[in-house]
């Protein structure tokens, strides 16, 4: 059986929505499977989209991490755009004055510190407070819903990239994250199996998140920002590619090493277009994951965070962001005294082992 999405499933059915002035926070990635745009699909099925609303990035994907674009009109709608990046509390609350109910529709990566998420959580609490209702048109989560990996965030360390306890690798759609996380009606799709790809058209949901292969390894090596080792931005295989002046030819075998399950790792060298080394030639190594069902990204990179640290006492050095991207001062403190961080990883490993009951909407194991 074919995913229908929840947005596919809208269009062909406008009245599973009350009718009303409806404002749609979406991206470049709200299209059905014939790559149309949501907001052009929901138009055309006669519901009345009032205003869009746009991520990080921005609804044409335009702008680089920590940016959006200018609010205007959308040249395929003719729609208000508005901005919703970093607007919280009153200013975000004013963005939907104007419509009777908020949907969703953006595809996330399943990484708790991917910031789609906690847009949506924004707007979702925003809803709340005004009393209009919040609809989650559901899309599959492209690393499956079956694993969970690292920490849930500890209070005391919530930001843009972690509002609420939720894990690393979260393992859940994003219309399950909503019903986790709050009030919310979720449209769910159809024909989806957590335990299954979603057979639909891959739209990179951002700059520096180009493949599926990129989206895979990003749970652990997004960590990487965190560090001042480049985690691969400004070059063709960001999150994929690791590296620093100072790596040598030392890094791939004690990695090789480990054993780790479904990765090979591969000395490379670069050059950054931008951000971290821009310019200089950098080495490292590129993760190439040959076995997507036994690769778990967030040990992986625990494990390369340790190996770094043990060989390049001198060079190797953390930023104050891991604290964020982690969800706790643990995973720093660990690598300040020289432990493993691989032993902070938590026993539970599906999803079923942190959500609130009635939360999981599909089926399916490894």
């Amino acid at each position: 059986m074919e995913v229908r999405t929840g947005a596919e499933r809208l269009a062909a059915e406008p009245g599973l929505v009350a009718d009303g002035r409806l404002g749609l926070i979406t991206n470049f990635t709200g299209v059905l499977p014939d790559l149309r745009p949501t907001a052009v699909a929901l138009l055309e099925s006669g519901l009345r989209l009032t205003a869009l609303f746009g991520p990080e990035h921005g609804l044409r994907g335009t702008a680089q991490a920590g940016a959006s674009e200018a609010e205007g009109n959308d040249p395929d709608t003719g729609l208000p755009v508005f901005d919703t990046y970093l607007r919280q509390g009153p200013a975000l609350d004013e963005l939907f004055s104007g419509v009777d109910a908020v949907l969703f529709d953006i595809q996330d990566i399943g990484t708790r510190f991917y910031t789609y998420i906690w847009t949506m959580y924004d707007c979702q609490q925003a809803a709340a407070r005004l009393g209009k209702p919040f609809i989650v048109l559901d899309r599959p989560n492209p690393l499956g819903g079956v694993r969970v990996e690292g920490p849930l965030l500890q209070p005391g360390f919530e930001s843009f990239v972690g509002r609420a306890p939720i894990p690393l690798r979260h393992g859940l759609t994003v219309g399950e994250l909503a019903l986790q996380l709050g009030e919310a009606t979720v449209i769910p799709m159809e024909g989806w199996s957590r335990s299954l790809p979603s057979g639909l058209p891959w739209v990179p949901p951002s700059p520096n998140m180009p493949t599926i292969d990129t989206a895979l390894v990003y749970p652990g090596t997004g960590l990487f920002e965190g560090t001042n080792l480049s985690e691969g931005r400004g070059t063709t295989r960001p999150f994929e590619t690791i590296g620093a002046p100072y790596v040598d030819d030392r890094l791939v075998p004690a990695l090789r090493s480990c054993d780790l399950p479904g990765v090979i790792f591969r000395r490379t060298w670069f050059e950054p277009g931008f951000s971290k080394y821009a310019g200089q030639a950098v080495s490292g190594v590129q993760l190439h994951a040959v076995d997507r069902s036994a690769f778990e990204p967030v040990r992986t990179a625990l494990v390369m965070l340790r190996v770094l640290n043990e060989l390049y006492p001198d060079d190797f050095g953390l930023l104050p962001s891991l604290d964020k991207l982690w969800g706790s001062d643990s995973l720093r403190q660990a690598l300040e005294s020289g432990d493993d961080p691989v032993a902070l990883l938590p026993e539970a490993t599906t999803p079923a082992g942190w959500v609130r009951p009635g939360v999981l909407l599909y089926e399916g194991t490894a």
